[in-house]
């Protein structure tokens, strides 16, 4: 099956980032085309590290009795800017005269190209194409995808093992992406469940939520009533995405 490969241009320093020539408008630039099923990674956020790469399904159909030479759906802010650094398209897969099923690929490539973390939050989607032989349309399709900065928690529990009724300390960090820096960052103030599975257990239940401190650590205490392990859970917002810490297991004798 044939592909297209597209990649952002550079300029500024800003890959992931660039303007398009005028802003989406809420139809068709030039017409010729219509849009609709339009899918972005299932609806779900698209969350970004800091080195990598993060591959994003998308699928769409067009309806055109032209031929396209281009055609793909991305993302964009108000002002024509677009966020993605790689697209691939599939060949039109045909599903009856002049409409074609496309599947896509939107790559985001954080330790190759340069990325800002004001480039976090709400996107919107737009599906496009340009024709053979000149022209094009532009499409507006009215749905929001968040593009968000992964976070990163850790966990200790001490003493280990600890004696029944005596005091267990939990602590831990949260950290989260910057893109500029390529590094994990403290991520200070965020609500964080402490979560705790008993020994032969399948799942962890919330004990108690705990704000972390400006520099993003955690700390806590629990009595110890039965061995199990603990750990932390965030569940994110519209700029970073949710994350659990591993498990810190503590035997209570």
């Amino acid at each position: 099956m044939g592909k297209q490969l597209w990649r952002a241009a550079v300029a500024g320093g800003a890959a992931a980032v660039f303007t398009a020539v005028a802003a989406v408008p809420a139809g068709a630039v030039e017409g010729g085309a219509s849009f609709s099923r339009v899918q972005v990674n299932g609806g779900k956020p698209i969350v970004i590290g800091t080195t990598k790469e993060v591959v994003v399904p998308a699928s769409f159909r067009m309806t055109t009795e032209r031929q396209g030479k281009w055609r793909a759906v991305f993302l964009y802010r108000s002002g024509g800017d677009r966020l993605w650094h790689t697209i691939e398209t599939d060949e039109c897969v045909k599903a009856g005269s002049g409409v074609c099923d496309i599947s896509e690929r939107m790559y985001f490539q954080p330790g190759v190209y340069d990325m800002r973390n004001s480039e976090a939050g709400a996107w919107k989607v737009a599906a496009e194409v340009y024709f053979k032989g000149g022209g094009g349309d532009v499409d507006d399709k009215g749905q929001t995808v968040y593009v968000q900065r992964n976070s990163r928690l850790t966990v200790n529990a001490s003493p280990e093992p600890v004696a029944k009724g005596r005091t267990v300390t939990v602590t831990g960090k949260v950290t989260r992406a910057d893109w500029e820096t390529r590094k994990y960052a403290s991520y200070g103030g965020r609500h964080v469940s402490l979560q705790f599975k008993p020994a032969g257990a399948t799942s962890y239940t919330t004990v108690k939520k705990v704000y972390a401190n400006g520099s993003g650590v955690l700390k806590t205490t629990v009595k110890a009533s039965r061995t199990g392990t603990w750990r932390w859970a965030y569940y994110g917002n519209t700029t970073t995405g949710p994350s659990t810490s591993p498990g810190d297991g503590v035997v209570v004798k």
